[in-house]
C-alpha cells in the first residue's frame, strides 16, 4: 500500500503487544521494527525486525513516527529528543517522561515542527488530552480532579469490601498483577502525581512543577478509616486535584474522603476518572479503564492514526495538539490551603479529653463539624473521631502539634472532598 505511515516502537512489553495486535486491523500503518531490553524474550507478537538498540529506530531515515511505551526517563529522554531532532513525530505513554521534560520536548517539538502526541499518558484508555484540545478548548477550567491510577484504587475498594488491611490487599493485588513487585510509584502516589502535572499543565496552559506538587499515597489508609468513613457517608478515594485560585494553582496528590453522592466516589476497583470543571461547560467526567494492554493501545494507536490523517497532506500537522505556552504556574503550598478534615485520634478515656480536644481546635481557628467516640478499649483508651469545617491546613497542622503534646495520638489525617 502507498503511503504508509512507518512506526518504530520502542518498548514490546504489555502495551507495545497491544499496539502491535491492534495495528494488525490497520494495513497503512507499517511497523518497520521494536526495541526491546531482551531480544531473546519470548513474545506473543511479531514485528518485521526487533533490536536491543534503541537509537538505531530514532535514527531510522525510514520511520516516520517513533511510537515510545517502554517508560522511564533514562534513555527515553535522549531517544526522543533524538528522534525530534531527526524531524520524527511522537506518540508516548511516558507520563514521568512528561511530567519532569515535558517543557524541553514541547519546546524541541515546535523547533522542529513535529507532534508530540500522548493519550495514553494520564488515563490509559480515557480519552481525555484530546477532547481538553478540541471540543473543550473554549473553557476556562477552574478545576480538574479524579482517579488516575488504577492499583490504588482496586487496594482501597478491596479494603472495603473484604475489611481487610492495607498490607493484605497489597499482596493480593500483587498476586492478581495489579501491583507491581515493587508498588511504591503507585501506592505513594508518583505515577498520579505526574499525571495530574500533565493535566494541569494543558488545563491552566502553565508549566508545572511536580517538585511543588504535594504527595501522599496510600499506605496510612486503615480498614478502620475506611470503615468510619463509610459510617460518616463517605468513600475513601486517591484523589488528584489541581484548581485555579487568586493566579494560584493549588496541585497535590493525596487520599480524600469522597461524600457517597459525589459520582466520584462510585468509581471502583481499577477504574478512572478525570472531572473537569470550567465555563462555559460546567461539570464533565470521564471515566474507563485507566491501564492494561488493549485501553492503554487504544489510545496509543488513536494518536497514530490522529497523525496518520494528516502525515504528508500539510505542512504543519495536528496545530491544535502542540504545546506553546511557557509560563510557569505560580504553585501553592500545602500549608495554604483550605480543606475540611477526617481526623483518627486515640485518647485516654477520661474526663475532659474531648474538650480538650476542642479547645485546642477552637484556639486554632478550627470549628468541629462531628466528634464521635469509637467505643473504648481494655487498656482505657478511646477512639475518636473528628470531621471539621473547612479550615487551613496551617491551622489544622498546629492544632495536631499541640494535641500531640497532650499525649493525644493522632491515627490519621485524612482532607475531605
Amino acid at each position: 500500500m502507498e503511503n504508509k505511515l512507518i512506526i518504530g516502537l520502542i518498548g514490546l512489553g504489555t502495551v507495545g503487544s497491544g499496539v502491535v495486535k491492534t495495528l494488525k486491523n490497520f494495513p497503512e500503518i507499517e511497523i518497520k521494527s521494536a526495541a526491546v531490553r531482551n531480544i531473546n524474550k519470548k513474545r506473543d507478537v511479531e514485528v518485521q525486525e526487533i533490536t536491543d538498540d534503541p537509537f538505531k529506530i530514532v535514527n531510522d531515515p525510514e520511520i516516520n513516527v517513533v511510537v515510545e511505551v517502554a517508560g522511564g526517563v533514562d534513555p527515553a529522554f535522549e531517544l526522543l529528543k533524538t528522534a525530534i531532532v531527526n524531524k520524527k513525530h511522537i506518540v508516548t505513554a511516558n507520563k514521568e517522561l512528561l511530567a519532569k521534560h515535558g517543557a524541553e520536548l514541547f519546546d524541541l517539538a515546535n523547533k522542529y515542527n513535529v507532534a508530540i502526541l500522548y493519550e495514553a499518558a494520564v488515563a490509559g484508555g480515557i480519552p481525555i488530552i484530546m477532547p481538553i484540545k478540541t471540543t473543550l478548548q473554549g473553557n476556562k477550567f477552574k478545576k480538574v480532579a479524579g482517579i488516575l491510577n488504577g492499583t490504588t484504587n482496586y487496594i482501597l475498594t478491596k479494603m472495603e469490601e473484604k475489611n481487610i488491611s492495607y498490607q493484605e490487599c497489597l499482596k493480593d493485588a500483587q498476586g492478581l498483577g495489579y501491583a507491581e513487585a515493587d508498588p511504591t510509584g503507585d501506592v505513594e502516589g508518583f505515577d498520579t502525581m505526574y499525571k495530574i502535572a500533565t493535566l494541569a499543565n494543558i488545563v491552566f496552559h502553565k508549566r508545572i512543577d511536580i517538585s511543588k506538587i504535594y504527595r501522599e499515597g496510600i499506605t496510612n489508609i486503615s480498614a478502620e478509616d475506611i470503615k468510619y468513613a463509610n459510617e460518616l457517608g463517605y468513600k475513601i478515594k486517591l484523589i488528584a486535584l489541581a484548581q485555579s485560585s487568586d493566579d494560584e494553582l493549588d496541585v497535590r496528590v493525596h487520599p480524600m474522603l469522597v461524600k457517597k453522592e459525589n459520582i466520584i466516589s462510585g468509581i471502583n476497583n481499577a477504574l478512572n476518572a478525570v472531572m473537569l470543571e470550567g465555563h462555559p461547560v460546567g461539570q464533565v467526567m470521564f471515566t474507563g479503564p485507566g491501564a492494561g494492554e488493549f485501553p492503554t493501545a487504544s489510545s496509543v494507536v488513536g494518536d497514530i492514526l490522529a497523525i496518520k490523517a494528516e502525515y504528508g497532506k500539510c505542512e504543519n500537522i495536528l496545530p491544535m495538539t502542540r504545546c506553546h505556552h511557557k509560563e510557569k504556574a505560580v504553585q501553592k503550598d500545602i500549608l495554604d490551603t483550605k480543606n475540611s478534615y477526617y481526623i483518627s485520634i486515640t485518647a485516654q478515656n477520661a474526663m475532659g479529653t474531648i474538650g480538650v480536644i476542642g479547645t485546642v481546635c477552637g484556639n486554632n481557628k478550627i470549628n468541629l463539624s462531628s466528634v464521635l467516640q469509637k467505643g473504648t478499649e481494655p487498656n482505657g483508651t478511646a477512639h475518636i473521631i473528628v470531621i471539621t469545617e473547612e479550615c487551613s491546613e496551617r491551622d489544622i497542622q498546629n492544632a495536631i502539634e499541640q494535641l500531640k503534646k497532650d499525649s493525644i495520638i493522632i491515627n490519621n489525617l485524612i482532607r475531605v472532598m
